[in-house]
Parts: structure tokens; C-alpha cells; sequence
């Protein structure tokens, strides 16, 4: 006598719908740094909308730019370079400070955000740790947004240079001064060193201890952000006479005046730290701000992790 399964077969498409989806910790980095430009779209938009103004004001401009380039070519060589180059040089400093300001806000608000509007609970239901949950949050300004202000800053001014070029072909201008005094490729490698050196990994335990604050406070976080350096400033000065603590996050913000003098304005927007790659990368000040914020995010992980929604 033969006996009959009552179970019904599963097809091929069932049993892979409900087979487990192996996704690799790459592939959930990626869709985590991709879930950030989803929810905050300020961090293309405010350099894409910067980008715009600096190209509108530039055009208006070179309405004058035949009679201010006459005009440079009668100054001596250095002087010459700087009336040339700097609506270049302002473009530059202006993304560069529009991305310092969004890097800023971003962070105070990356995991605050989420726990004032309580979805914190539905990413946490996601198979997403916290760790690789603040990892990509802090991947934003030490590297998502220094790459696009980078090629933001390097189209605009490839769009001014060429504008240029054609206004000048039209009025009788030699162009061969234009290009000559703004040479783009050596002004991009020195943004790009300026952006990743000093912006991005100097800048680092900055951004993680806003991320930590983040994590941290109830309310105010800016407010959170601000006292406690001040109160170690203003503590360290009535207590011992000095200002160490001051002092540091002076030489981390700006950079040490022994070892980083500002050139002229012909070439203000060269790197600030002007040390070469090897000896920016053994700089013991590069490592040890890297050690301070590996521990601001390991505190923002667990801060996260235990943290109720608000």
C-alpha cells in the first residue's frame, strides 16, 4: 500500500523568497552611507546650491573681466597671479566653508534626529549594527562630503576658466594670461590635499565628538556641543593661569603657525599644512586625533545601542 504526502511542493520562486538574503557588511556599509543622502539631502544640495550663486555672481561679473584682466597684466608677476586668480580662490573658500557648515549641522542632527522622531526604532530593526549605523553616519564628513565638494569646486571652476576663455576670445584679451595664472590641475591637487588632510582627517575628532553629542543629548545638542570645551577653557584659565586646552584646539582648527604660515593671496588656497603626504601621514598630532575619535565613536556606538528614543 503506498502512501500519499498531503504537503503541497514549493516552487523554485517560493523557496528563494523565503531562503535567508546573505548580504555582505560592503553591501550594507553602501546602502547605510546611501540611506544618509536619502534623509539629508542637504549635503548635495547645499554645495550644488553654493556652486550655482558662485557661477551666477561670476557671470554678471565678466561684464568687467577684459578691463580687470588689462588691468592685472600692468602688475608685477605675484600681484599679477592674485587679481587673476581670485574669484578662483573665492569659489574655493566659499564651498570649502559651505561644507564645513553642513558637515557641522549634519552631524549634531545624524543621531539625535532619529531618536526625536523615534525611527531609530525601525533602523534598528533592520539587520544593520550600530556600529556600522555610526561608521556610516561619520563616513559623511571625513569622506562622502569632502569627495563632493572636491569635484563640486573643480567643475565650477572649470566652467569659470572656460566662460572666461570665451569672454576674453571675443574682447581681444590674450587668454594665454588667464591660464597661466590659473593653472587648475596644481590648484586641485592642492584642494584635494587641503580638503582630506586638513578638512576631513584634521577635523576628525570635531565631527565625531558632535556625532557623540548627538547620541548623547536630550535636547540642545549645539548647546551640549559648545559647553563643555568652554568649560574646560574658561576651568584650565582661573585654576592654572593657562590656556593649553585653548591652545590645542587652535593649532587643530587652523593649524600651527610655526609649522603652517599662509602664503599671499596669489596662492592662499595651496594646502594649509604645506607638509609633504609621508611626513602629514607619521605626524604624531594626525594619530592622535584619529585615536580621539575612534574613542568619541566607540561612546556614540554605545550610546546608541543603550539610548532610548525621545
Amino acid at each position: 500500500m503506498s502512501t500519499h504526502s498531503n504537503a503541497i511542493p514549493t516552487s523554485p520562486l517560493e523557496s528563494r523568497a523565503t531562503a535567508p538574503i546573505d548580504i555582505s557588511l560592503a553591501q550594507r556599509f553602501y546602502w547605510s552611507v546611501r540611506r544618509e543622502l536619502w534623509e539629508n539631502r542637504s549635503i548635495y544640495l547645499g554645495p550644488l546650491a553654493v556652486a550655482g550663486l558662485i557661477l551666477f555672481g561670476f557671470l554678471i561679473s565678466t561684464a568687467h573681466l577684459s578691463r580687470n584682466i588689462r588691468a592685472a597684466l600692468l602688475l608685477d608677476p605675484m600681484h599679477q597671479q592674485a587679481a587673476i586668480r581670485q574669484p578662483y580662490n573665492f569659489a574655493e573658500l566659499m564651498l570649502m566653508a559651505t561644507f564645513l557648515i553642513v558637515a557641522i549641522f549634519y552631524c549634531l542632527d545624524a543621531l539625535y534626529g532619529e531618536r526625536r522622531d523615534r525611527s531609530i526604532l525601525f533602523w534598528k530593526s533592520l539587520p544593520v549594527s550600530d556600529l556600522m549605523t555610526v561608521l556610516a553616519k561619520a563616513s559623511i564628513p571625513i569622506l562622502v562630503l569632502p569627495l563632493f565638494t572636491f569635484a563640486v569646486t573643480v567643475v565650477t571652476q572649470f566652467t569659470m576658466l572656460l566662460w572666461s576663455t570665451l569672454v576674453l576670445s571675443v574682447s581681444g584679451v590674450p587668454v594665454a594670461a588667464l591660464w597661466n595664472n590659473v593653472p587648475l590641475f596644481p590648484m586641485a591637487v592642492g584642494l584635494f590635499d587641503h580638503l582630506f588632510g586638513f578638512h576631513a582627517l584634521g577635523y576628525a575628532p570635531f565631527y565625531c565628538w558632535l556625532l557623540l553629542v548627538s547620541a548623547w543629548a536630550r535636547r540642545a545638542p549645539f548647546i551640549w556641543a559648545i559647553l563643555p570645551p568652554l568649560a574646560i577653557g574658561i576651568v584650565e584659565k582661573l585654576a592654572f593661569g593657562t590656556s593649553y586646552f585653548a591652545t590645542i584646539l587652535q593649532h587643530r582648527f587652523l593649524g600651527d603657525p610655526q609649522s603652517a604660515q599662509f602664503q599671499t593671496a596669489a596662492n592662499s588656497m595651496d594646502p594649509l599644512t604645506h607638509l609633504h603626504p609621508g611626513q602629514f601621514l607619521l605626524s604624531p598630532a594626525l594619530w592622535v586625533g584619529l585615536a580621539i575619535s575612534a574613542a568619541f565613536l566607540a561612546a556614540a556606538v554605545q550610546l546608541r545601542r543603550t539610548r532610548d528614543p525621545i
